[in-house]
């Protein structure tokens, strides 16, 4: 490996090991406020899964989440006993249960999305079209390489 290729996988290792150590902490303590301090910050990641647009059934909100029905069942109920979250059951099929958020849901759910839409500007707002394109790309790349882990780890627990 050449100087500059492990200088640079120095500091992308760097970058990327303390990112990921601090991410959620740096949004526990951002988002979670007095308003909201009755909720987790996975609580508020379920509530965004959610979105405020219109009820989802809960599979798709499990998989958007990448976690199992019984994981997301446990979190709904919570927040349901909160006063964030709604549930009813579909009228053709009662097996199929939907989820919306209430008007405290909406509320957290527009705080979140304040945290992230300041996150963006800090990230994006000096760049130029270029390096925000590349940028994207870029943590594209990362996301599909996660999602790639996160199917192998499935299968292989699958045939474990």
């Amino acid at each position: 490996m050449t100087t500059t290729k492990v200088s640079t996988y120095v500091a992308l290792n760097d970058v990327l090991v303390k990112l990921f150590r601090e991410i959620m902490n740096i949004e526990d303590k951002a988002i979670i406020t007095p308003e909201f301090k009755d909720i987790t910050n996975n609580d508020m990641h379920v509530i965004d899964a959610i979105g405020i647009s219109e009820k989802k059934n809960m599979s798709s909100v499990a998989n958007a989440l990448m976690v199992t029905m019984g994981s997301l069942t446990s979190s709904v109920n919570a927040l349901v006993l909160k006063g964030y979250v709604n549930r009813e059951r579909s009228s053709e099929d009662r097996r199929v249960v939907y989820v919306g958020l209430t008007d405290r849901g909406k509320a957290a759910y527009s705080h979140h999305e304040k945290f992230h839409r300041e996150m963006i500007e800090t990230i994006s707002g000096s760049m130029n079209d270029e390096e925000r394109m590349l940028l994207t790309e870029a943590l594209g790349k990362l996301y599909s390489f996660f999602r790639k882990k996160q199917r192998e780890n499935a299968v292989y627990r699958v045939n474990a």
